[in-house]
Order: C-alpha cells, then structure tokens, then sequence
C-alpha cells in the first residue's frame, strides 16, 4: 500500500468546475462521485463531451443519428442526476475521430473561457497502452486547451478574456497524486450512470435493467472500484487524479 503521504487529499470546493470528457458517460465513470459531491456543496459544474457517442453500440444495424440524440439526453439526465447545475455542451465531432488538432483546441479553449470554470476535469494524455485515440486526443484537447486559454495570444480572434483554472484534474492516470474522498457519494455516481441507458450492454454488463441482481451487479462494481481507489491514499472511498496546479 502506498504512504498516504504521497497524495493530496480533497480540494477546497470550487465555486465550478468543467470536466471534458471523450465521450458520455466518460465523466461519470471517471470523477462522477467527486462532481456529485462538489455540487451538493454548491459548485456549478458544467459538461464538455467531445464526440457524440456515435459509434458507442455492437448493434450493426443501429441508427447512429438515432443513437447521437439519445446519448445527448442521456449526458444531460446523467448530469442532473449528480446535481450538475452548470451547462451540458456537446462538441459534436464523429465518435472514433476525435483530434488534437488546432480547430478542436480552439473549441475548448472556448469554452473554458466562456464558463470560467475553477477547476478542470479530464482524460490523462500520458496513460500508458491506452487503446481509444479519443481518450488520448481528449486528454490532449484538456492540457493544451487549459494553455491555450490562459494565454492572451492563442486564439485573440475568440473576442473572450484569457482564463486560467486554478487546478487541472487528470483521470485514467497512471500516476495519481490527488485523491478526493467519495465516501457517501458512490450511490449518485451509479444513478448517473444507469441513465446511460444506451451502454448498459457495452459498458455496464446490464442485459436486463430490470433484473435487480444484474442493477445490483453493477453498483456493487461502482462501489468496489471506489474502495480500492481509496487504499492507496488512506481512504474508505476515492476517486483518483494526477493533480496539476501549476497553470
């Protein structure tokens, strides 16, 4: 078990806070219960999710556009669901073909201006064997659109003021140093989750949402995860980042 010493536990509740995700559900498997708990303490937290899900099925028959607007609402009841009282936007770009590039940057750039968020929520780049490239650009879009944003020179066309987050956040990491405590929180990040109806075959090993033994199969796992992410920082209950605060 490593020393608890060696993580940072807990930020002081932001007044808000954007998490940028790949993909939805991305934010609540990976920070939903952190969210959950920043929200019940009054931050506004505010949704970014870059792709729009398109491709997020095994059905080969299914209608995509029909999926792109279900996984929309789905993200938007997953946010209410954590309490998120900020606002829920939608990058748009094709599920599997996201990209680091300088047009995407600029979007978030954007965004972090416009929503001045406190804190920044997102993919860890770095992470090592990673198989999704949205995962990895996403991770990219966070970091390099946090500098892009604070400096007055990126993008001026934009109109916006420069904004710089007070801590930058990075889930997936292969080398946590932050650690905020989830204890309590598990059963609203799983409430999210379920409204994720779309991925229940995909993502939540949920054939039959209306056998309580397969619902309970799942928050049981969402619980589980929670408890081993808390041993190495001394916690009950955790959800794990790489802590950034030098922005």
């Amino acid at each position: 078990m490593a020393d608890s010493r060696e993580f940072s536990v807990d930020l002081p509740i932001p007044a808000s806070a954007l998490v940028i995700a790949a993909h939805p559900d991305d934010a609540e498997f990976d920070c939903g219960a952190t969210l959950a708990k920043w929200a019940a303490a009054g931050a506004v937290v505010h949704h970014f999710i870059c792709t729009d899900g398109s491709k997020g099925t095994w059905d080969p028959d299914c209608d995509q556009a029909a999926l792109v607007r279900t996984r929309q609402q789905e993200q938007r009841a997953a946010a209410a669901a954590l309490g998120a009282t900020g606002e829920v936007h939608f990058g748009g770009h094709v599920d599997g073909e996201l990209a680091s590039d300088g047009a995407t940057r600029a979007q978030v750039a954007r965004v972090i201006r416009e929503l001045r968020p406190a804190v920044v929520l997102g993919h860890d780049p770095w992470k090592r064997y990673r198989l999704h490239p949205d995962h990895r650009h996403g991770g990219l879009l966070v970091v390099e659109g946090v500098v892009a944003a604070r400096d007055p020179f990126f993008f001026p066309e934009q109109g916006l003021p420069p904004h710089r987050p007070d801590e930058l956040l990075l889930f997936e990491a292969d080398e946590p140093d932050h650690a905020e405590n989830v204890d309590g929180w598990t059963a609203t990040k799983t409430a999210a989750l379920m409204c994720h109806h779309s991925q229940f075959v995909t993502t939540h090993d949920i054939t039959d949402p209306d056998d309580p033994e397969q619902v309970q199969r799942f928050a049981d796992w969402v619980d589980a995860v929670a408890v081993a992410s808390g041993e190495p920082a001394g916690l009950a209950s955790a959800e794990l980042f790489k802590r950034i605060s030098d922005l």
